[in-house]
């Protein structure tokens, strides 16, 4: 079993965003434009960011 973790940082506001886009960067955890989280790499988690990859990116 690894620890590791992927980094997710929020690089745009959620302002303009549709409800559903923002529940999703809410439920990552982020709350603020170049907030980093820190996430195990789930096919969940990764899905999200899938989801809205102009408002959030994985940094290394």
């Amino acid at each position: 079993m690894t620890d590791k973790k992927i980094k997710i940082k929020q690089v745009k506001s959620t302002i303009g965003a549709s409800e559903k886009q923002i529940r999703v960067v809410r439920a990552l955890g982020l709350k603020k434009k170049d907030q980093i989280v820190e996430h195990a790499p789930s096919a969940t988690i990764i899905g999200m960011v899938n989801k809205v990859p102009h408002l959030v990116q994985i940094v290394e």
